[in-house]
């Protein structure tokens, strides 16, 4: 027969890992609750780890080790819409409520990097807010971009919150319609 003393012993025991766990859940979403949450931060995370494991080189999910500092800062990234026709390649970005000159837009080795500030408005005293969902900080988003474009070439136009950013294509990657000679 087992005494109540190691009985005792072993509920104790339980007891200090269960207050441990709870006392580490707390703590967390204290911490969680002053840093503001961005969603692609743990996914850059994740993808850290995993270069950690496997030892790889490269860039992270098209973003070069010299954006890293850009991309971890970032509170949000604006919206984009790539699609592409016979002649050019064309980016859109939705960055409502920013000035042509908060946007800084740059090309090095194939890959285009739009970043900027949208700065918050300042707060009334004497107004209660009921819902805030307004993005405003840093943002930061890039693309690689295909070999084979004009580089030399590359437009950009900021109009209404809209920034539409037009690459043409190489002239050797165009389609080229040949006529079938039918005897």
């Amino acid at each position: 027969m087992i005494s109540n003393d190691w009985h005792i012993s072993w509920i104790l025991f339980v007891v200090e890992i269960l207050i441990e766990e709870i006392i580490k859940k707390k703590t967390r979403r204290l911490v969680m609750a002053l840093e503001k949450w961005n969603p692609t931060r743990d996914l850059f995370n994740l993808e850290r780890e995993f270069n950690k494991l496997f030892s790889t080189f490269g860039d992270k999910f098209g973003i070069s080790r010299a954006d890293e500092e850009a991309y971890e800062n970032a509170i949000w990234s604006p919206l984009a819409d790539i699609s592409e026709n016979d002649d050019k390649y064309i980016v859109k970005l939705d960055l409502p409520g920013i000035d042509k000159k908060d946007v800084k837009l740059s090309f090095t080795e194939g890959q285009i990097t739009i970043s900027g500030e949208r700065k918050q408005e300042n707060e009334e005293k004497d107004t209660k807010y009921h819902r805030v969902e307004r993005m405003y900080g840093k943002y930061y988003r890039s693309f690689v971009l295909p070999n084979k474009i004009k580089e030399d070439k590359i437009d950009a136009q900021f109009k209404n919150g809209q920034l539409t950013i037009t690459i043409p294509k190489a002239d050797e990657v165009k389609p080229k319609e040949i006529e079938i000679k039918v005897s």
